[in-house]
């Protein structure tokens, strides 16, 4: 029962064995990961079109409720750069931005998607995320990237600018730049340049000036935290606001307060869908980021375990003010190379949030807009890849076609429209390359006992005996292309008297898989050419007895390639062989 328990509250588990070491080395981990993420809360929310607070809010109870429940020890959860964007875009279709209702759709988008990442885990259906194409996803974060980065220049510039898609974006930019802002250009404009050199060049510039690694790391994170204190102190003390530079305003100074998701019928049905799409999305980036950072420590990632923890965040999320949360990839890497140890990192970090929005608020009035939208800018393009078009173009084209597609429509029709078209090309391009199996005709390599395709090596084969390897399980999308592979080989070939299908890379014939060997089957009867199978694995067997086809098929049914090459071509074995035997 205990050990039931722990496996749905992994918290019990690691909690056995904490010790001062591992608190000391969580507390550490968490002051640099607060650090880093009050202005990036601030930020996402932005980006999410919601109040600063609503991203500060999102990372208190979601980060303690996956500490409970997730089974990563370095995984930080909170609002990230594509869910922002994501919730945007789908708030935006409900409701306008600003209003009660819009903060009231974005709780219930939260609360949807975790009842979504919930239900998933508790049915175990962590699988699920293997059939979303890497590739296709790499292909969607980069355009998702540009749209942020776009998204934020009406910050940057001082402008109001609208729109999901990249030409709507850059229209309406266009379109408002006689309205710019010189102040808030200057300001977006240094921010921005300030916080990518803090990125690349802030750590050696403190090293070679004899500054300790450690310490210079730990500056580094600090980096948009000074770029927020100058930018409000200039503010405020230049009374830039009053010379129409946008500032965050008033945040209210409180802890989370209890909210509650809209529950009309309405509401949920329209944002169901966006809710499935953020909830994939989320989990393919924060199980891909749990399990590399786990490799690093031979720990073990539960994938189902980690849909209730993120479902748990997500529904706290929505009780309390926020809007949908996940993984995210830099502030868990921040999170692991802080010497986190334990999910209480995670604990501890939310602590420090909560001290932040209690306290800390009244200091961010004067904060630039033009800032958090830097902070964004320079965040996202790190995820911005366009070198994956030429790494698929190289390897498969397929993949390529894919990648760009998704892309495309990203940037042109919207998040949307782009993870909707990742999913279905992901499910899609995994059809199209299992519906054409690769098949190879193989010979026996001389003096040794193994099958090898004909068209690559020098190989022994018999006019009289076909032996056709099928390297991929057998489904009813490629039934019939291996029903009318053998149609095609046998006509053309009027010696043949067998045909063996090697099955060692079968893992599984399904029911029309199943109608398609019983029609090969007849057909080759019909032309007095028998069927065999050779190399069948044990739960592939075990199935087709469950049906007629090993009582009616005409040939046999071998252990081993060698065994039907022997019995069918009446070849001895080679003596060399039996002597190394």
């Amino acid at each position: 029962m205990l050990n039931r328990l722990r496996s749905y509250i992994p918290m019990l588990d690691w909690g056995r064995d904490y010790n001062r070491t591992a608190f000391q080395n969580d507390m550490i981990a968490a002051v640099i990961v607060t650090i880093m993420l009050i202005p990036q809360s601030l930020a996402y929310a932005l980006l999410a079109g919601l109040p600063p607070e609503a991203g500060l809010y999102a990372s208190i109870l979601p980060i303690i409720l996956y500490a409970i429940f997730g089974t990563s020890r370095a995984l930080a959860v909170g609002p990230v750069a594509v869910v922002s964007l994501m919730t945007a875009a789908a708030v935006g279709q409900v409701a306008e931005q600003g209003t009660a209702g819009y903060a009231v759709a974005a709780l219930t988008l939260a609360v949807l998607s975790g009842g979504i990442l919930l239900a998933m885990g508790l049915l175990k259906l962590g699988f699920l995320a293997n059939f979303l194409s890497h590739p296709v996803i790499a292909g969607f974060i980069t355009a998702s990237g540009v749209l942020i980065a776009v998204s934020q220049l009406k910050h940057i510039l001082g402008v109001e600018a609208h729109g999901h898609s990249l030409p709507e974006m850059l229209s309406t930019l266009v379109g408002n730049i006689p309205d710019v802002n010189p102040i808030t250009l200057v300001i977006g404009v240094t921010a921005t340049g300030f916080l990518f050199w803090v990125r690349k060049g802030l750590k050696p510039f403190l090293i070679a000036r004899g500054m300790k690694p450690r310490a210079a790391d730990i500056t580094q994170k600090a980096g948009p935290v000074a770029a927020v204190v100058v930018t409000t102190l200039a503010v405020w003390g230049l009374d830039l606001a009053g010379r129409g530079v946008a500032i965050v305003g008033e945040v209210p100074q409180s802890l989370p307060p209890f909210t509650m998701p809209g529950l009309s019928l309405d509401l949920v049905s329209a944002l169901f869908i966006p809710a499935l799409l953020i909830s994939i999305i989320g989990f393919v980036e924060s199980i891909s980021v749990a399990q590399t950072l786990a490799a690093k420590k031979r720990q073990r990632i539960d994938p189902d375990q980690e849909l209730i923890g993120l479902g748990a965040a997500n529904i706290g999320a929505g009780f309390t003010g926020g809007y949908p949360v996940t993984g995210g990839f830099a502030r868990s890497v921040v999170n692991f190379d802080a010497g986190a140890e334990t999910p209480a990192a995670g604990a501890f970090t939310a602590m420090g949030l909560a001290f932040a929005a209690l306290a800390l608020t009244p200091l961010i009035f004067f904060l630039p807009k033009a800032t958090l939208a830097a902070t964004i800018i320079v965040a996202v393009l790190s995820l911005v890849d366009f070198s994956i078009l030429t790494k698929t173009w190289t390897y498969a084209k397929a993949d390529f076609v894919a990648v760009a597609a998704t892309i495309l429509l990203t940037l042109g029709l919207g998040v949307e429209a782009g993870v909707s078209a990742g999913v279905i090309l992901s499910i899609g391009l995994h059809l199209y390359k299992t519906s054409k199996p690769h098949v190879a005709e193989v010979g026996l390599v001389p003096g040794t006992q193994h099958f090898r395709n004909i068209l690559r090596h020098k190989v022994e084969t018999h006019p009289e005996v076909v032996t056709l390897r099928i390297d991929e399980s057998l489904y009813f999308a490629n039934a019939r292309f291996l029903e009318d592979l053998v149609q095609d080989r046998v006509t053309a070939d009027s010696p043949v008297k067998h045909v063996v299908l090697m099955c060692s890379a079968v893992n599984e014939i399904d029911m029309s898989a199943l109608e398609s060997l019983e029609a090969v089957n007849e057909r080759l009867r019909s032309m007095d050419v028998k069927l065999h199978m050779s190399e069948v694995k044990g739960p592939v067997t075990d199935r087709l007895k469950r049906s007629h086809f090993l009582d009616e098929l005409t040939g046999e049914v071998f252990l081993s390639q060698y065994d039907a090459w022997r019995a069918l071509t009446g070849a001895k074995p080679d003596p060399a062989l039996r002597a190394a035997q």
